[in-house]
């Protein structure tokens, strides 16, 4: 059986232009409005923030293709001016049913509205706000109260411990062998008759490995002053450099021979790194020193100066806070003070309250932190335990599920105490 095109056309043209009519109709409709549009002031800002949140349009939905409502335009005006007209601020994408307008100004009343926009550009109905919003200054963010807390511990902390020192409480500071090591190094050298190296890093007096360093230096520099040992100090920063022959100076004028300081042992060679360090692995060649210190900040130069000291065998003491040098330093010196230690080589070394006090509460902010941890991951572990094969809809919150969340939202959140 054979029909004819024209025929056919003719039959089906009704059929398309009814569906092509359907189709254009559903394009072109609105979607219907967001409900319950609500704002409220954030609290404990600077007076600049006003949260918006509403419930979604009804046409909102996941899974619709395509989707009926593709955004949300969010416009604001001043309340008390009656020129003030409705300005865009945002347009969060479908789905989303939250807005924060962080550009208000404080005490200035605000009316909001929305509109869902759908495709073709159609906007609902808009649904504007009943009461106007203020955005007020707060000088108290009480959702950060738990870090005001730990502030207060870790401070009043280290004030007891360093009225402790000044009272005379004998406060317990481990030996670091790194830094007891330094007499018997000075005394090597002296026995010998060969030189001391210390090197300060290589970054410049702003970096607080190398104020470390220079604290140490003190401490080397009054050794070899007892000892009458030879010490030198090449340096890759001209401030460094008068740091540490002020620091130099005050160790000798300390151990009572002044006239034995030589500002010449302490210069400067270059900023430019493997310039530096060829000069100062030269000098290792040729004078052969006994002792060697490294204190301070390195990095591809940490295993050239500690490779050429322990080939002339030298003793090298080394600190650094350089996770990636660290293991050249152990590997090619007999004393490496690792991070922490080096820091706390002042304290260990002055033992002056303030600093011995100072020590202390870090340590006991440290033990806090650590007890939190552990105390966060029995808690976490022990709750993901207990709600294995429980069905969501049946869950009920156990006390550990409870403080699970407590420490979530109000410790590490935002909800301070509730």
């Amino acid at each position: 059986m054979h029909f004819r095109k024209d025929v056919i056309l003719r039959l089906m043209l009704p059929f398309l232009l009814l569906t092509a009519g359907l189709a254009g109709a559903n394009a072109a409709e609105p979607p219907a409005p967001p409900t319950d549009f609500r704002a409220e002031d954030v609290p404990g800002d600077a007076g600049t923030g006003i949260d918006l949140f509403w419930t979604l349009s009804p046409d909102d939905e996941e899974n619709t293709k395509p989707r009926k409502v593709l955004r949300y335009i969010i416009s604001r005006k001043e309340a008390n001016s009656n020129e003030s007209l409705y300005e865009n601020i945002g347009e969060p994408t479908y789905r989303v049913n939250t807005f924060r307008d962080s550009n208000c100004e404080t005490d200035v009343p605000y009316l909001y509205r929305i509109e869902a926009v759908g495709q073709e550009s159609q906007k609902s109905k808009p649904v504007v706000i009943s009461e106007p919003v203020i955005a007020s200054l707060q000088w108290f963010n009480l959702q950060r109260s738990w870090f005001a807390v730990f502030v207060f511990l870790i401070c009043g902390s280290v004030i007891i411990f360093i009225e402790m020192a000044r009272k005379g409480k004998k406060l317990k500071v481990r030996k670091i062998a790194g830094l007891e090591a330094i007499t018997d190094a000075v005394g090597r050298a002296t026995e010998m008759g060969r030189s001391c190296l210390f090197v300060p890093g290589i970054q410049d007096i702003n970096d607080i490995q190398t104020v470390a360093g220079i604290t140490v230096l003190a401490q080397v520099a009054e050794t070899t002053a007892d000892y009458r040992a030879h010490l030198e100090v090449p340096t890759s920063r001209s401030l460094v450099m008068t740091t540490a022959r002020d620091t130099v100076e005050a160790a000798y004028l300390a151990a009572g021979r002044p006239d034995e300081y030589n500002e010449d042992d302490i210069y400067y060679i270059t900023d430019e790194q493997f310039g530096y360090v060829a000069s100062v692995t030269g000098k290792m060649v040729r004078d052969k020193p006994a002792a060697c210190f490294y204190m301070g900040a390195f990095y591809a130069e940490s295993l050239i100066l500690a490779e050429t000291g322990n080939s002339v065998g030298a003793i090298q003491v080394a600190g650094t806070a350089m996770p990636t040098q660290l293991p050249f330093f152990v590997a090619a010196c007999d004393f490496t003070l690792i991070g922490e230690e080096f820091f706390a080589a002042s304290a260990y070394l002055s033992r002056e309250p303030q600093q011995l006090g100072s020590l202390k509460g870090q340590d006991f902010g440290k033990l806090i932190g650590g007890l939190l941890l552990i105390a966060g991951c029995l808690i976490m572990t022990l709750s993901a335990i207990e709600s294995r094969g429980v069905a969501p809809d049946e869950e009920r919150k156990t006390f550990l599920q409870s403080a699970q969340a407590y420490i979530k939202e109000n410790i590490l959140g935002k909800g301070g105490f509730k």
